[in-house]
């Protein structure tokens, strides 16, 4: 009977079951509390996190929010800016042909109602992220103000509760701008404009698999051979060896317990995730609603 309940109540609330895999209990290593790691997407709605069970209450018992960068960081954040300009010594239109020079202009005036005249300074890095963000706000109805990402930091802002960053800024500004050689760069925003439905087809199943809470699956997506969008197996792979220092950045606050992390799901799942990884670190992870499902 109690098999027959449990069914039933998968089948009447699915969200319930899966978005229990999309926040994770950290312990273990001489914690002297339990903290907490929330997979993230930013194209995902704000309102998601009312199907997350608990991921209020959990925040409610955390004194520290941890996320990748600090978005309020008004200082870093123009320095980022900065960042993705071009040294003055080098051009981008010496890195294509001319058709392909002419191509990425007009992808990008029809896209961003601007082109190379007004873009042809910044790094190809940012004007691929700048190309795809407009993607998906125009086919996947994106909206950055709506988005979960920066929810719990801005909330924690707003009540004094300490925001800290796992990134410093010149290590957030080489993950966006230089993870990726200048070559594979121009690559990268060539190969966007050419074939947009790849990036958005890529962030879709992404979106898709977020919600069912499969982060495992996200990783094999994003590292298979049959992904050919710009974000890639080389990408993950440096995310990888981040997650393992990270893994060392978090090892002050996890002992102190009561850390309310929250992170992107590409980073979370797979081998190299950050959730194996602190498992291999020592720490117990696993689902924060377990228990209460098992019920």
């Amino acid at each position: 009977m109690k098999r027959y309940c449990f069914l039933l109540i998968a089948l009447c609330c699915p969200f319930a079951f899966l978005s229990s895999q999309l926040i994770y209990e950290v312990s273990g290593n001489a914690a002297k509390g339990k903290s907490y790691i929330l997979a993230t997407d930013r194209m995902v709605d704000m309102q998601f996190l009312d199907t997350i069970p608990n991921v209020f209450a959990y925040f409610g018992r955390c004194d520290k929010v941890i996320t990748e960068f600090t978005m309020q960081d008004y200082e870093a954040i123009n320095a980022l800016r900065l960042a993705a300009l071009l040294p003055d010594s080098v051009r981008l239109n010496n890195f294509y042909s001319e058709d392909e020079y002419r191509y990425i202009d007009q992808s990008l005036l029809l896209t961003l109602q601007m082109g190379l005249a007004q873009l042809c300074r910044m790094k190809p890095s940012y004007l691929t992220e700048m190309y795809r963000t407009e993607l998906f706000r125009q086919w996947l109805n994106y909206d950055d103000s709506r988005s979960m990402e920066s929810f719990f930091e801005a909330v924690a802002a707003e009540k004094d509760i300490p925001v800290i960053g796992l990134d410093n800024v010149g290590e957030t500004m080489y993950m966006i701008f230089d993870r990726e050689t200048f070559h594979h760069q121009c690559k990268d925003l060539l190969h966007a404009v050419q074939y947009p439905e790849q990036e958005v087809n890529l962030e879709r199943n992404i979106m898709n698999m977020y919600r069912q809470g499969l982060l495992t699956d996200i990783s094999y997506l994003v590292t298979s051979p049959d992904n050919t969008s710009s974000l890639s197996y080389s990408d993950y792979q440096v995310y990888a060896r981040r997650n393992a220092t990270w893994v060392k950045r978090l090892a002050p606050y996890l002992k102190e317990g009561k850390a309310f992390i929250t992170l992107n799901c590409m980073y979370l799942g797979g081998d190299k995730g950050l959730l194996a990884q602190l498992r291999a670190a020592g720490y117990k992870v696993k689902p924060a609603n377990r228990a209460a499902i098992a019920k």
